[in-house]
């Protein structure tokens, strides 16, 4: 019998408003567009959250169906104030003891790439949101977009995860499947690669009306997975693709309550689990993963937020403002620059064009409208809080 693993990463970002060059000292900490956060994430909520978590209870209680999910602190917080029902329906199934919730880091930030120590300090402040808002306590992990490597999965570790999400690339697979279990470099985590083929035929293909398959129906994908071979079939995307991504007329919640009914009514396939799925299976290999990799994009590495001299400039200047704020020990302008360390603000500021950009400028357009745009408000936000900095070190002398 064939294991299959639905996860599902939930996320919506605390969007900077546009600051100009003439808002530089003239604002207190009114970085933020609010407005804008509450109007998406309502659309969210009604075309997706609502309705996608009921058919997946429904799934739970009909077929004894099992996900996983993670939930950034962001959007937990949005929720909170703007949606609680959201998070009651999250409650209701966890409950149900057939849904995980992972770790990661609180703010679904760039943290590691700016200090080691604030990576683990915001994974420590997601671990013990999850604990408090749901009474539970995650034991896998997943970075910002399935960053990771070698270096990542240890600090995962030492802060006892026993397994973490990776991207199923070849980069690091070469000639294996990932269909398997693998073990992490040295230690005993486990690794769950994501099929991304099969994940991104829902995930961005679902509504290509120009893709060979289109349109992709519930029988043929069951099809598909019943073809594939290996223990287990990881089957990763973002939440928001049932309903937000994928419109509702698309016909994606039909796909997926189809599917669900045909997974739970067949001898071929068990549900797990990410936990679950992780030590069922036997570790097909150890895996050395030396550079980062990530599911964004073709290149499946940094590029998405690194790979400009726009985003490069950007990332460095807020680098040098989270040592100085943490030097200065100010905790509000600590807190901002988390917010602004979110990977959603250098992702704004990409400068790829083609399939790639257009899945940038998706994501960017209800912010702001170009890449430079994104940029010129974050650096003037980076310059407002380094002169509040600056203003405060004189004062304090």
């Amino acid at each position: 019998m064939t294991g299959i693993v639905f996860y599902f990463h939930a996320h919506q970002p605390r969007r900077i408003r546009y600051f100009s060059f003439f808002d530089i000292g003239n604002s207190s900490t009114n970085y933020f567009n609010d407005e804008v956060n509450k109007k998406i994430l309502d659309r969210v909520v009604n075309k997706c959250y609502r309705p996608a978590l009921q058919m997946i209870l429904n799934a739970v209680y009909d077929y004894d169906l099992k996900f996983s999910f993670s939930i950034t602190g962001t959007l937990i917080e949005q929720l909170e104030i703007w949606h609680p029902e959201i998070i009651d329906l999250w409650r209701e199934l966890i409950d149900t003891g057939n849904v995980e919730i992972l770790g990661e880091p609180y703010y679904h930030s760039v943290a590691y790439l700016i200090d080691k120590e604030e990576f683990k300090e915001q994974i420590k402040i997601h671990i013990e949101k999850i604990k408090k808002t749901f009474n539970y306590t995650p034991k896998a992990f997943r970075n910002f977009e399935l960053a990771y490597n070698n270096e990542i999965g240890e600090i995962a570790y030492s802060l006892g995860f026993h397994t973490a999400l990776i991207e199923g690339t070849e980069k690091v697979l070469k000639w294996r499947s990932p269909n398997y279990v693998y073990k992490a470099k040295g230690i005993n985590l486990r690794l769950l690669p994501r099929n991304y083929r099969l994940s991104d035929d829902i995930a961005f293909r679902f509504g290509n009306p120009y893709w060979e398959h289109h349109p992709l129906t519930a029988e043929k994908y069951f099809n598909w997975l019943l073809r594939t071979p290996g223990d287990l079939i990881n089957i990763f995307m973002d939440f928001e693709t049932i309903g937000e991504h994928l419109w509702p007329e698309s016909g994606i919640f039909e796909f997926f309550k189809h599917l669900f009914k045909l997974i739970g009514k067949s001898d071929e396939f068990e549900t797990y689990t990410v936990s679950e799925a992780a030590y069922k299976f036997y570790p097909a290999d150890e895996l050395d993963i030396s550079d980062i990799i990530s599911w964004a994009d073709l290149e499946r590495d940094l590029s998405a937020w690194v790979g400009d001299n726009i985003q490069s400039e950007a990332f460095e200047y807020l680098k040098d403002l989270f040592r100085i704020a943490k030097e200065s020990k100010n905790d509000e302008i600590l807190k901002i620059l988390r917010y602004l360390s979110t990977s959603d603000n250098l992702y704004y500021m990409s400068l790829k064009y083609s399939s790639d950009g257009d899945i940038h400028k998706y994501f960017r357009e209800e912010a702001f409208a170009t890449p430079y745009d994104a940029f010129l408000s974050f650096m003037n936000i980076l310059r407002d809080i380094e002169m509040k900095l600056s203003e405060e070190k004189v004062i304090n002398r």
